[in-house]
C-alpha cells in the first residue's frame, strides 16, 4: 500500500515558529484539507528533508544545468537520516562547484525544514497560492510545500 504525504514547510528552511503559531497553522491546514484530515506539525531539532517519494523525476544542477543522478540525491538522503543535515552545503557531482541543497532544480518539489505540517492521504492534491499565503500570514513567515508519494 503506499501513502502521499502533503507537507507544509517554511520559505526559510532555518525558520521555526512558535507553538502557538504551529498549533494554529495545523488547524488552518485541517479546516483547509476538508477537516477531516489529520496535520500533524513536527519542530526538527537540525534541518531535516522533506522530499517528495516517488514523486522525484529528475535533480538538475543550478549552475551548470547537468542532471543530477536521483541515485546521488537518495544516498545523500540515506546518510543523513538519524542526524540531519548540520548545513546544506553541498559539492556537486556535476561540475564540482560548490552550492545549497535546496537550490537544486528538483522535478516535484523538495525542501529543507526544522518545522514541517505533515498531511497522510489528503483529498486535497495541492493548497493554492491563495492557500499557501493565509497559511504564511497564519505561521507567521512564508510558506512552501512538498507532495510525496511513499
Amino acid at each position: 500500500m503506499s501513502d502521499d504525504i502533503l507537507s507544509v514547510i517554511p520559505a526559510d528552511p532555518h525558520w521555526q515558529p512558535t507553538q502557538e503559531a504551529g498549533r494554529r497553522t495545523v488547524a488552518l491546514v485541517a479546516e483547509l484539507t476538508g477537516g477531516h484530515d489529520e496535520a500533524e506539525a513536527t519542530w526538527h531539532p537540525v534541518l531535516t528533508a522533506v522530499d517528495c517519494g516517488e514523486n522525484l523525476e529528475r535533480i538538475g544542477c543550478p549552475l551548470c544545468r547537468a542532471e543530477i543522478g536521483t541515485d546521488w540525491w537518495a544516498d545523500m538522503l540515506e546518510a543523513h537520516v538519524e542526524d540531519g543535515f548540520a548545513t546544506l552545503a553541498v559539492r556537486l557531482p556535476c561540475c564540482g562547484a560548490d552550492s545549497s541543497l535546496d537550490a537544486l532544480d528538483y522535478a516535484w518539489p523538495c525542501g529543507f525544514a526544522r518545522f514541517e505540517i505533515a498531511v497522510w492521504n489528503p483529498e486535497l492534491l495541492w493548497f493554492t497560492e491563495e492557500q499557501l499565503t493565509a497559511l504564511g500570514n497564519e505561521l507567521g513567515h512564508p510558506v512552501r510545500q512538498i507532495r510525496a508519494h511513499i
